[in-house]
């Protein structure tokens, strides 16, 4: 049986456990100087908590990883597998039940990185908070993911790890049973490491989308942060 889906309401109350970073900003609207009171490291902090939160309430869905191209997990090569074991794994009705199963662990993984993302923003040392907000589309997510790429695998890896070896795996347990020859910590930690950098695309999108079109939302401190640095 593949894994089943995170609670709809755990992941809801980490993300909306972030959101007491940006709700604040909400009632600034009639404020003629918001720049003065919340500077420049900041606004770069609203902005990855914003695009952070938006990432994981796609990711975090039924199927957030694997329906979308950007995120979607494939069955990693492994070394080590006897040519049985390669010859089962190379046909596509295989793979693609392994890699579905790994793509619904992913979101019950990301759901133990959530707070690791949202800590690592928060904790974020910022030498140069004007360069990362006129940077590219991207430079504030490329930034967190420098800093806390390590720490999400790791969040992310004992899931993994543990889903491999119970249910999520029919298909690779009855090869097993006739051929050994599955490093399934190698499968996890290819997976882990997949799901990663899956989750720092999936910010620097949402990233992009808010410098594209700051107004949009209504976070008054951060439109006016991310236009005043164009040009």
């Amino acid at each position: 049986m593949i894994h089943a889906s995170l609670s709809p309401q755990i992941s809801r109350r980490r993300i909306l456990g972030a959101a007491a970073l940006v709700l604040p900003v909400a009632m600034l609207g009639g404020c003629a100087t918001p720049l003065g009171s919340y500077g420049v490291e900041e606004g770069v902090r609203r902005l990855l908590t914003l695009s952070s939160q938006r990432a994981f309430d796609r990711l975090l869905r039924p199927g957030g990883f694997y329906d979308d191209q950007l995120t979607r997990l494939t069955l990693p090569e492994t070394a080590g597998q006897n040519n049985v074991l390669a010859a089962v794994l190379r046909t596509n009705a295989v793979r693609g039940r392994i890699a579905m199963a790994l793509n619904d662990i992913a979101v019950d993984a990301a759901d133990r990185a959530t707070p690791v993302v949202l800590d690592s923003i928060r904790g974020l040392t910022l030498a140069d908070a004007v360069s990362v907000l006129r940077g590219g589309p991207t430079a504030a997510t490329d930034l967190l993911a420098q800093s806390a790429r390590g720490a999400v695998i790791e969040a992310m890896f004992p899931e993994f790890s543990n889903s491999l070896r119970s249910d999520a795996t029919e298909i690779l347990s009855a090869i097993v049973t006739a051929q050994t020859g599955i490093d399934y910590s190698a499968i996890a930690r290819s997976a882990a490491d997949q799901a990663g950098n899956a989750i720092f695309r999936a910010i620097g999108r949402e990233e992009a989308a808010i410098r594209a079109d700051p107004r949009r939302t209504g976070d008054p401190v951060l439109t006016a942060l991310l236009l005043g640095t164009r040009g």
